[in-house]
């Protein structure tokens, strides 16, 4: 049922206070993070509801099916908060951020926004907080904010690269997921209990990482590391969330691989590159903005490199490339300059992954994704200049899919591969 109002609704990004922030979650772990960097500025924020058949019957009221599948799965998860009973919509902004360039995400923003007019939500607003706008709505809040939730989004990032390390090789179900979740509720309250001040939060989260390290430890493990490792690439929130690819990355696991995923700060790392590349093209290289750029990468990197110290034993051998280290991988099929978005990442993760010794690369995108077509048209050509490395394009549409079976043909081509490979390094034929 519709609600109506005849209240004129308030400008996107208003005013905070008194306000319910809800986050739609592309990966778990980097949500609740990105929601606890909101509460330690004071704001009220919130997932979604696990997304479920509602979330799609609801997202496919509003789409035509021209869309791509995540427009589809946060529009429904948006819509299933609205339509609760105890939902105040005047009270409810929906995180919605924006980006330019050829991806169809760049019309999410303005999209939801006439859904909720159209559907009588007109006093709901969206927020889309982008550092090109200032952050607008978070005031003086704008700085602690985008530090913390980047910090966050890192430290979120790490606990996941830890989960998939260690869950392969666990001697006793659930144990490394235990772990995992004990970390990430840990870092949640380190979030939002420290003063963002930058030095006291960064020791504090620097710690957190440190007893997610031990937890992890704790959990007893197969000796054996005899496992495919699998590459995953593909579109960000697709490859991310598990209800939109039906929880591949388990799957995977549960066929007797080890899976390797690229993660969300890869994109950020991505953008800022971009930016370099537009001042240099617009010959703004020695700029102020230049300037502010190098001196906000510096820090971030520096963030970076603070939480990953403590965790660098557990990553030997699957440490994460530069993205500069990417983009070169990239350039014999995807020139940086000549393509633009995830395209370019995937085929450059690819790139790097076969040269790090993965067995199988793995690209999740939506049906009908860009991105995910055009790189599904380079693999043959990469697959065969790296010892015919198995690359497998899976779609997902919220239609279903006979996922397990592909996936048991999939992982017999890996081990194959695996097997090719070592002995290609012992010095075998």
């Amino acid at each position: 049922m519709l609600r109506r109002s005849a209240r004129r609704r308030p400008p996107d990004g208003a005013e905070l206070s008194g306000k319910i922030i809800y986050i739609p979650p592309m990966a778990h772990g980097s949500a609740r993070a990105f929601a606890s960097a909101f509460r330690a500025i004071g704001c009220d924020a919130r997932l979604t509801p696990p997304s479920d058949g509602r979330t799609l019957e609801l997202g496919a009221r509003g789409t035509s099916g021209d869309e791509c599948y995540p427009a589809k799965v946060t529009l429904g998860d948006f819509m299933k908060v609205l339509e609760d009973p105890a939902c105040d919509p005047a009270r409810v902004l929906l995180f919605m951020p924006t980006a330019t360039g050829p991806c169809r995400f760049g019309q999410y923003s303005p999209y939801l926004r006439w859904m909720l007019d159209h559907n009588g939500y007109e006093q709901t607003g969206v927020l889309s907080p982008t550092s090109s706008n200032g952050y607008n709505g978070l005031g003086a809040l704008a700085q602690a904010f985008a530090q913390t939730a980047w910090r966050g989004l890192l430290a979120a990032d790490l606990l996941q690269k830890l989960l998939l390390r260690f869950r392969p090789y666990e001697l006793a179900d659930g144990e490394v997921d235990q772990a995992y979740e004990e970390s990430l509720s840990d870092l949640c309250h380190t979030i939002e209990s420290t003063p963002t001040r930058s030095s006291e939060q960064l020791r504090a989260l620097r710690q957190s990482m440190v007893r997610a390290r031990e937890r992890f430890r704790e959990v007893p493990l197969s000796p054996r590391r005899d496992r495919p490792l699998i590459g995953v690439v593909g579109e960000i929130f697709c490859r991310l969330n598990s209800f939109s690819n039906d929880d591949v990355v388990r799957k995977l696991e549960e066929y007797g691989a080890e899976v390797w995923i690229a993660d969300l700060t890869e994109w950020v790392w991505y953008t800022i590159s971009e930016q370099f590349r537009k001042l240099r093209l617009a010959g703004r290289a020695v700029s102020r903005e230049a300037l502010m750029a190098w001196l906000r990468s510096r820090a971030q990197r520096r963030d970076e490199h603070c939480l990953l110290a403590p965790l660098r034993a557990e990553f030997r051998g699957l440490e994460e490339p530069p993205v500069e280290v990417l983009l070169e991988c990239a350039r014999p099929y995807l020139p940086a300059e000549g393509a633009l978005g995830e395209m370019v990442l995937s085929v450059g993760r690819a790139v790097h992954l076969a040269g790090r010794g993965a067995d199988g690369i793995v690209d999740i995108s939506p049906f009908t994704c860009m991105n995910g077509i055009v790189s599904e048209a380079i693999y043959p050509r990469l697959s065969r200049d790296h010892h015919n490395i198995p690359i497998r394009n899976f779609y997902f549409d919220g239609t279903g899919s006979d996922l397990d079976h592909e996936l048991g043909i999939y992982i017999d081509l890996a081990s194959a591969h695996r097997r090719r490979r070592l002995a290609r390094e012992s010095g075998g034929r």
